[in-house]
Order: structure tokens, then sequence, then C-alpha cells
């Protein structure tokens, strides 16, 4: 932009504004957050929609039907070969950067919170019922890492399914996937789906594969990678946690602690075979049943072979349960896993703004 053509653009703004000003209420002038909710309201309205001057250049036709799309800067008239050239999907009314808006604000708000989220943030009204309606008609294409995976972990959360009118809700689970330093997966009721989506990534000749000791979560690892080999690791801090369950003598849970870091389950199970507490007794079998899985930790983290947690996962659990356990949720089963697929996509950053 040329200096005179800055200076042509503040006079312009200049008239915009005196002419805006000449028309505004004396009560909007009383403080400066009127000032700025009726500037924007005139902007939306009258000045941003004049601004489609852009589409027309860039596109350079006015061919085709037209239809109206709300937008960030107001109401913009758009016609079929504008769309097309601009990449507007078909028979949309939303724009694509106010659609963004819209879908980053459902992945972490109820349909109704978000809908006047967006109206404040935007000055754009949405109802939550079209909101519900968008989230519905998406299409979320399974993200494929850029690099080779190395690691992967699994864990589960629950989610709160509404029942038939007079009766009680229940709680199901569903599985998330972390392919570390990539993306996130999350599944309801669809284990198969998640193991292809892992398989389909590009993996590494061999996988490491963390998980706490759930046998659903094992039943699902055992199946990755089966053209590769796998480096099974039972996490680290469920297995502490499980040592400390046992009680009693801290010099022997400390001992205990240093065993394991080592990989040693035999001296570990030696330990506390002779104590007739159930929780040791509980401590000793739970070690024999996932004795393969436990390795070597303080080699494998000093020599940064590999992590020795699943927290990556048990974090995105969290964060996809920010959004399926808002207060009082409750969901319909059919709609579970479309929130899911938009609650790793707003991680996995496909919507961000």
């Amino acid at each position: 932009m040329t200096p005179e053509q800055k200076e042509r653009l503040k006079a312009c703004a200049a008239e915009i504004a005196e002419i805006m000003y000449t028309n505004t209420p004396v009560s909007e002038l009383s403080s400066l957050e009127t000032i700025e909710k009726h500037i924007r309201e005139q902007w939306l309205e009258l000045v941003g929609p004049e601004v489609g001057f852009f589409i027309k250049q860039a596109t350079g036709t006015e061919s085709g039907r037209s239809r109206t799309v709300k937008s960030c800067i107001g109401k913009l008239i758009i016609t079929e070969k504008q769309a097309e050239k601009l990449g507007v999907k078909k028979s949309t009314r939303l724009a694509p950067l106010f659609e963004k808006c819209c879908l980053h604000q459902v992945a972490n708000l109820s349909y109704e919170k978000a809908e006047s989220e967006i109206e404040a943030q935007t000055g754009v009204h949405i109802g939550h019922t079209c909101l519900h309606r968008l989230v519905e008609k998406q299409e979320w294409a399974s993200r494929i890492a850029t690099s080779e995976v190395k690691e992967t972990s699994v864990d589960g959360g629950k989610v709160r399914l509404r029942k038939e009118e007079g009766e009680g809700s229940h709680w199901l689970d569903y599985k998330a996937v972390r392919l570390h330093d990539s993306y996130y997966g999350a599944f309801f009721l669809e284990n198969q789906a998640l193991i292809n989506y892992v398989n389909s990534q590009p993996l590494s000749e061999v996988l490491t594969c963390l998980g706490d000791p759930r046998d659903g979560i094992w039943n699902i690892i055992v199946q990755l990678n089966l053209d590769g080999a796998r480096r099974e690791i039972l996490d680290w801090y469920h297995l502490v946690e499980n040592l400390c369950k046992v009680g009693g003598s801290l010099k022997r849970l400390a001992q205990g602690k240093e065993f394991l870091r080592q990989g040693r389950v035999e001296e570990t199970i030696n330990l506390f075979k002779s104590c007739r507490q159930k929780q040791a007794q509980n401590f000793c079998a739970y070690l024999e049943k996932r004795r393969r899985r436990i390795v070597n930790y303080g080699q494998l983290s000093t020599q940064k072979v590999c992590s020795i947690g699943s927290g990556a996962v048990e974090s995105a659990v969290k964060q996809i349960d920010r959004r399926l356990k808002i207060s009082g949720a409750q969901w319909l089963m059919k709609n579970v896993n479309q929130m899911l697929k938009l609650r790793c996509a707003y991680l996995n950053g496909s919507i961000s703004v």
C-alpha cells in the first residue's frame, strides 16, 4: 500500500466514523463499552458487507445463483461460482472462518453457552439448534502423522448416556489413543475403529505401547502393529500407585520400588510373598499377571529410549471429558462419537482459528 493510498484510507475511515457518530444515539455514548458495541453493530450491518467487494475482485465473476452467508464481518452475498473459487462449501450459510469460530466454541462449551459466547465475541447471532446441526454435518477425515510414530498410549473414559424418558441415565466407556507428538483419537463403542486408526499410521518397526493395568486397554494394544513388533510397557506411575497400596514397612516399599524400577519382578514378588496381608498377596498376583510388561524403567528413562508413563493419553481423556462431562450433561448414543471427533479435531488443531 502506497503512502497516498494509506492517507486516502484514513480519510475514508474518518468520514465513515463521522457519519456513524452523527447517527449514534446519545445513550450509546455513555461508556467505551457501549461505543464498542454500537460501532460493531453498525460495522456488521452496514460497513462489513461492503467489503464483499473483495469477493468480486478476487474471483472475477458474479455468475450463478446467490446466497447470503453469515460471516465475522457481517452478512455477505456470494454466488455459486464465487463460492466454488473461494472454497466455500455448497449450501452452507456460514462463512468458513465464522464456521470455525462456531466449532471452536462448541468443542469447549454446551450448545446453549456456545450460542451466547459466539454472539458476545463476534456480534453475530446463531442459534444453539443451528450449532447442533452444524456439528452433525461435519465429516472429519482421519489425521495421518507426518512422521514415523514410535510411541502410542491407550486409555479410556466414561460418558453419561440418556435413557428413555422416565429411566435413569447410565455410564459407558469410550477409548482414546494418543500418537505421541502427533494426534489424538477417541472412539465410542468402536474399538476396531481405534485399532484401524492406529494401524493406518506410519508406524515404526518397533512400536512402544503404554497403558494402565486394565485388560480392556491391552486387548486393544495387542492388535496394534501386527506387521511389526511392540514394546509393551505397563505405566510406571500406576505400578507405583499399586505398590503404595500394600502399605506396611516403608523400607520394604522403597526396596520394592527400586526393584520394579529395574524391572526385577521376581525379586519384588519374593519381597512381599511372605506377607500375610491381603493387599500384599493381591499385589503379588498383580505383578505375576503383568510380568512381561514390567520393564527396566530406569534404563529406558535414563537412555531416553521411550516414555515410561501413559500421561499423554490420560491428559487427552481429561481434556475430552471437559466437554463430555459438563455439569448435568447427558448424551444420546448417536451424538457421542460426533462430539468425540469434534473434540479431538479441536485438540489436534484442525479447527484452530
